[in-house]
């Protein structure tokens, strides 16, 4: 059968499906499909909150087999959304995977079902601080509870169960994703047969955790995110969400890339000005970065996604032996890092590795010879589409997944 944005209504679940323009942050609704889990379906959270009646936003790409067998889910990364592919309506842009996932490329959607789920917390139609609480009728704003990277997985697999998909073939996904991806592995291990987590971690560095915080000082200095109460006073953070994105911006690149890019090029001018507009390139660029960026999300989102991401610490949760959290797995794992990627740097791999060797799990290592930085998986990388697509090809051929 052929599923595209739309499921079959189950028992307690809704869907709400609209073509009308969302607002990052607003309450109007989303594109594509919308599942809103009724009030005998709370989703518990780690912080001991419950969420009842909220909704998950998600797109769909491709044919579901009849066993259901074919099913990736790709899981994205902090400023990422469900248009993983074709263009994304609210921006008119093309998917921030379009390189990668479609008709015959590397997640071939000839011969695989994709799903893609804007997390718990996002601010493109899932429920998130930008949202409005059915208690009160105002926007959840800091009155949202906190999330984790665990609870934005259990609200997908509320998702996938939904939609009838008892196990993925494969979950894959980089940063953020990433992290997703492996508490997927660990948590719900009969759910998924192979898994890919690419440029990430088990945990938040100090200095990730660091640079997080810079962003969302930054966004609590603005004077116009009143107190996170924004979009009560009809106003938005701007100036304090663009200095969050341009800031984590440079994380995602590297030295190398910024020097091929930009160096010390001027912007527009033959000598300096001697005062504080964008006289070099990268300052332009950056600015450009954030203000494009605030257009299409949600400063509180922005701090809620942030602080889940800093929470994650898989270890930690199996009293510091990371190799328990994948006791007995039988996913087969494909683990990349990139060169030159310092904010997930190769180490961190590496010790994800280390822990599946421990448990003698069915795992592979790559790392990518690359100068773009973090955000290499999402560039043009043939070697890296090499190792993707040779991996999903393998596992494919043991799951029985026929080729188109």
């Amino acid at each position: 059968m052929r599923v595209r944005n739309r499921a079959t209504i189950g028992e307690n679940v809704a869907i709400s499906e609209s073509a009308a323009s969302p607002a990052p942050g607003g309450t109007s609704d989303s594109f594509g499909a919308r599942l809103t889990f009724g009030p005998d379906r709370p989703l518990r959270l780690d912080s001991g909150a419950g969420l009842v009646g909220y909704t998950m936003a998600y797109q769909t790409y491709g044919r579901l087999n009849a066993d259901r067998s074919n099913a990736i889910l790709i899981c994205h990364a902090l400023t990422g959304d469900q248009y993983v592919t074709d263009a994304n309506p609210y921006t008119g842009r093309r998917g921030w995977w379009d390189l990668v996932v479609g008709p015959g490329k590397v997640i071939d959607t000839d011969r695989y079902f994709v799903i893609c789920v804007n997390v718990l917390g996002g601010c493109m139609g899932s429920t998130g601080p930008g949202e409005v609480n059915p208690a009160t009728g105002r926007p959840w704003a800091l009155t949202f509870p906190v999330i984790t990277i665990a609870d934005m997985v259990r609200a997908q697999a509320m998702v996938l169960d939904h939609l009838g998909i008892q196990q993925l073939f494969c979950v894959i996904g980089g940063s953020m994703g990433g992290m997703q991806v492996l508490q997927w592995a660990s948590a719900y291990p009969e759910r998924v047969f192979s898994a890919v987590p690419i440029a990430t971690s088990v945990r938040h560095s100090a200095q990730n955790i660091a640079f997080h915080e810079v962003g969302r000082q930054a966004i609590m200095g603005d004077r116009d995110w009143r107190d996170g109460n924004y979009l009560d006073h009809d106003v938005r953070p701007r100036a304090g969400l663009a200095v969050a994105r341009m800031a984590a911006h440079i994380t995602y690149l590297s030295e190398a890339a910024l020097r091929r890019k930009f160096g010390r090029k001027l912007q527009n001018r033959e000598r300096i000005t001697y005062g504080f507009d964008a006289d070099f390139q990268v300052e332009s660029y950056l600015r450009h970065q954030g203000s494009i960026f605030v257009e299409r999300f949600d400063a509180n989102s922005y701090l809620y996604i942030t602080r889940a991401m800093d929470y994650f610490d898989l270890a930690a949760e199996h009293d510091e032996v990371l190799s328990r959290a994948f006791r007995r797995t039988p996913v087969r794992y494909c683990v990349i890092s990139f060169t030159s990627d310092w904010l997930f740097p190769t180490r961190d791999s590496r010790e994800i590795v280390h822990a599946l060797n421990a448990e003698a799990a069915n795992v592979s290592f790559v790392e990518i010879e690359s100068d773009k930085g973090h955000d290499a998986f999402l560039l043009k990388e043939p070697e890296f589409h090499k190792t993707l697509g040779g991996f999903l090809g393998g596992a494919a051929e043991r799951r029985g997944l026929k080729k188109p």
